[in-house]
């Protein structure tokens, strides 16, 4: 059994739904336990009765100190400071021998399984990913910024080593967690840089189809695609079944377009995995207007509690464009060729 979490709140439940549909599609071997950070994603997920998953409403982990960091936090940086403590809970609270957090806007393509007999191949306790930035002068400034490794699939099992490095993260989160850069920190994820030279049995994910995302597309081409069976290769020829996608900074603009900033500039690719995603975040959100009333105006995501970086974000972060094809027009999906 596959024990997987990840959390969202109502403004999410698109890309939630779509992340929990995606693993039931390659896998009938999983449980996610999926934490709302609001009472309408609860509502709504509790009535769509999910055979692979267990709803967790906010107030059964929120801690009074917790609900202080909520107060100063905007709304993503509070998300991060909480990664940790829904992975903890579900160690605590469940029979599982482990336990990986996802983010939500993560899409399956393939059986993650192959990745679990990777980690258990290694005996880790502790895995995380690299972000595999291009080996560049504005690869080497991202990996500075943000730090080697992402926060998305990060797995810790009930080992003293993997419990000793989910609490040195969480108490770090407590104590600082904001989206903001400093040389050692920046949100939950900087942190991770040194856990393989300060802890025992963190070891780093391999598998290539593990952690595609934007800022890593670029170094990728399409080989074929046959559904959602999506083959990649590297510049040197190294082909690799695409497993999950992380569908990071998707931004809604006016008139139904949106701009995904795949950053890379093959349409063949770039429109082989987001189109039929988008696809399918167009249908959950009918689905969710239809069923529960819930709408989906045009605003953008705020992720800094620093008013002035905040505002930037909320209003101009959409229509910074880095290729014209980025720009998709949802009334028009089906006529987009790969």
């Amino acid at each position: 059994m596959i024990n997987l979490c990840t959390l969202f709140d109502s403004y999410y439940l698109d890309k939630g739904i779509a992340l929990y549909r995606s693993l039931e599609r390659v896998s009938d071997d999983f449980t996610l336990y999926i934490f709302c950070f609001d009472d309408k994603a609860f509502e709504v997920l509790n009535d769509m009765c999910l055979k692979h998953a267990v709803i967790i409403h906010h107030s059964a982990f929120e801690t009074p100190v917790l609900l202080e960091k909520k107060k100063e936090r905007s709304k993503a940086e509070y998300c991060w400071t909480c990664t940790s403590v829904t992975i903890e809970y579900v160690l605590d609270h469940y029979t599982v021998e482990n336990c990986t957090y996802l983010d939500s806007d993560l899409y399956f393509y393939a059986d993650p399984q192959i990745l679990y007999d990777e980690i258990r191949a290694a005996k880790a306790n502790v895995v995380i990913v690299e972000h595999r930035f291009k080996k560049n002068k504005y690869g080497r400034k991202l990996e500075a910024r943000n730090g080697k490794y992402c926060v998305e699939f990060n797995y810790f099992d009930q080992s003293l080593n993997g419990r000793k490095v989910l609490k040195w993260w969480k108490d770090k989160c407590y104590e600082w967690c904001y989206d903001q850069p400093e040389p050692d920190r920046m949100g939950d994820q900087k942190y991770l840089d040194n856990w393989t030279r300060d802890f025992k049995g963190v070891y780093e994910l391999h598998h290539l189809g593990g952690g595609v995302a934007p800022w890593n597309l670029e170094q990728y081409s399409l080989v074929r695609m046959n559904g959602n069976d999506i083959l990649m290769a590297t510049a040197d020829g190294r082909q690799f079944p695409l497993v999950f996608y992380h569908f990071q900074n998707i931004r809604y603009m006016p008139g139904r377009r949106v701009n995904i900033k795949s950053q890379t500039k093959s349409k063949k690719l770039k429109y082989a995995i987001y189109i039929p995603y988008l696809k399918e975040i167009e249908e959950i959100r009918s689905m969710l207007v239809q069923d529960y009333g819930i709408t989906y105006e045009l605003h953008g995501i705020i992720r800094s509690s620093n008013p002035i970086i905040g505002f930037l974000q909320k209003h101009f972060a959409a229509f910074k464009v880095q290729s014209f094809s980025d720009i998709i027009n949802l009334d028009r999906l089906d006529k987009y060729r790969y």
